[in-house]
């Protein structure tokens, strides 16, 4: 899928099929993540991989926003060193992550924003690491509007030179 399709499609999947996701398409979504760029070329993150259907069952019962990780092929756990740009470049991993996976036909959604220490303590993070999401992956359980979003128009949110002269 080309990059713009992709992010004109992406939509947030909280309902997946009964299918695994197979391994290459895994390492694709992790390899995006350790990819994407960061301040100083810090990569102040890292990524846990779930499979484990127990673990999955457990993340869903601690994310209070995404109940639905238990019913995921699989979860990544982003966790981010507690410094000053971390959740930035983090967020710009998730976003990398969301859109490979996509492209590949596997959706996801962000769930958590920080505060997770239960999180923390499932997985073993050290001290030194925070959980910043949850991001569940699976095959779309629903037919999706590939496209089909509510958005502002490009003219409400984006000014040509100076602030309010129109964007076309």
């Amino acid at each position: 899928m080309e990059t713009f399709e992709a992010i004109r499609t992406l939509l947030a999947v909280r309902r997946y099929l009964d299918r695994p996701v197979p391994d290459p398409i895994i390492h694709k979504i992790v390899e995006a993540g350790r990819l994407t760029g960061s301040a100083m070329n810090l990569q102040p993150w890292h990524f846990v991989v779930i499979q484990d259907r127990d673990t999955l069952r457990q993340l869903g019962a601690l994310a209070r926003s995404g109940p639905y990780i238990a019913q995921a092929s699989l979860a990544i756990v982003v966790a981010v060193e507690k410094t000053g740009y971390a959740v930035s470049d983090a967020s710009r991993a998730i976003h990398a992550m969301m859109l490979v996976a996509w492209s590949e036909g596997v959706g996801s959604n962000w769930v958590g924003f920080g505060s997770l220490p239960k999180v923390n303590a499932l997985l073993g993070l050290p001290p030194a690491l925070d959980t910043l999401a949850i991001l569940p992956f699976g095959y779309p359980a629903d037919q999706l509007g590939r496209g089909r979003k509510s958005r502002k128009p490009l003219a409400a949110i984006a000014s040509r030179e100076r602030y309010g002269q129109v964007f076309q």
